[in-house]
Order: structure tokens, then C-alpha cells, then sequence
């Protein structure tokens, strides 16, 4: 088998954390990273690096959900992206109608195709408030769904579920991980706006670890 696991890579913090967690456990995933219609591809640059970095093999995939979806901040053609911290009601504005359960779905069909078992992404506690594609529940379901769909089993795995974004921050330092080759910002202008969602969330989880972000 060429690769044992699938996982998707978006470029920014949690899915880049995680692959440098999974070669320190000696597993050596094939890297997936979708283009799915976000205003900017800064992410997508930031997961080439990486994986160039890593010497792993990594695979872009064009899925332009902006042509199918309108509702989402995030979209190219959406509204403009609010700032403010994700328990504000208006981060729900940013969420892709169902979008881990589509990469998820791709990124099964993908290890089907390859004869791989398990599919990693970097879901976790801190986004679970305003994304439900984050949650225990929905992880379990969308891995019994892949389980029951495929020939090879293919299981969803999210070890950082229960961990804080603060958590991952802190295992990011204990491995090396370059935070300057991860993007969090969602409107990717030639440096992190510093208001949106996931930038708060990203400012409080390295003031919380109390370690300096290389990545702003």
C-alpha cells in the first residue's frame, strides 16, 4: 500500500498540526487539499509548502462549492466576512452548508481508491460551538457512514476532537511545527486582518499557550 492513511490538509493550523502529529506516530498520509470555492487560496499555498516540507505526497482538489452554494461567507460571491469572536452569532455566516461531510465523503473516496482504512482531519473542541461538522456526534456518524460505504472500511479519525485550540498550539511547539507556514485567516490579504473569527481564535490560543505565533 502506498499510503495507509488520508488526510486532509487545508493549509492552516489544526490539519498542519495534525500531519506533524501523525509522522511523529510514523504515519506517512497522503495529503489532500480542497479548493472548494474560498475567497482566497493563501490556505492551499501554505498546504503546498508544508507538504513540500514534510516530503509527503499531496494532491489539490478542485470542488467549486462557491458554484453550488450561496449562504456562505467564506464562498467566492458571499457576503462580506464578518469580524468578531466565534460565539458571536454572526460567525455563523461562515459556515459551508455541510462542508466537512463533502470533504469527508471525497476524501473516503479517495482512500477507497488508494486502499487506505482511515481518513484524519483536524477537527476540535474550541470550533464546536459554531460548527457542528466539528462535533463528536457528527464525527462518529460520518465515520459510520464511510465505514458502511466502502469495501475497505474506511474510518473518520479526529484526534484533536476533544483537544482546545490552545492544546494543539502546544503541540505544535513540542513538535516544530512552522507556524509561519500555516494560514487562519478567512480574508486573506497579505497578512492576517486580526478580527475575523478565526483570527481571535487563533490570537487567544497562542496568548492562552504562551507562545509566540512566527505565523503573524
Amino acid at each position: 500500500m502506498e499510503h495507509e492513511a488520508i488526510l486532509i490538509l487545508s493549509g492552516g493550523l489544526d490539519s498542519t498540526v495534525l500531519l506533524y502529529h501523525l509522522l511523529e506516530k510514523g504515519v506517512r498520509p497522503l495529503a489532500v487539499t480542497m479548493r472548494y470555492g474560498q475567497k482566497h487560496d493563501t490556505e492551499v499555498t501554505m498546504a503546498r509548502r508544508t507538504a513540500a516540507a514534510c516530503s509527503i505526497s499531496h494532491r489539490v482538489v478542485d470542488l467549486p462549492l462557491d458554484t453550488i452554494f450561496s449562504s456562505s461567507t467564506l464562498l467566492k460571491g458571499g457576503a462580506t466576512i464578518p469580524d468578531g469572536h466565534y460565539s458571536d452569532e454572526t460567525q455563523r455566516s461562515t459556515v459551508v452548508p455541510n462542508r466537512n461531510l463533502i470533504l469527508l465523503a471525497l476524501a473516503a473516496g479517495i482512500a477507497e481508491d488508494r486502499g487506505c482504512s482511515d481518513v484524519y482531519y483536524g477537527a476540535h473542541a474550541t470550533d464546536r460551538a459554531i460548527y457542528p461538522d466539528c462535533r463528536p456526534a457528527f464525527i462518529r456518524a460520518a465515520s459510520a457512514a464511510c465505514e458502511e460505504g466502502t469495501y475497505h472500511r474506511v474510518r473518520v479519525r479526529a484526534p484533536f476532537q476533544d483537544w482546545s485550540k490552545t492544546d494543539i498550539v502546544r503541540e505544535g511547539a513540542r513538535l516544530g511545527v512552522p507556524f509561519e507556514n500555516t494560514w487562519s485567516c478567512y480574508k486573506g490579504g497579505p497578512t492576517p486582518c486580526g478580527t475575523c473569527g478565526t483570527c481571535v481564535e487563533r490570537r487567544e490560543a497562542f496568548c492562552k499557550a504562551g507562545i509566540k505565533d512566527t505565523g503573524v
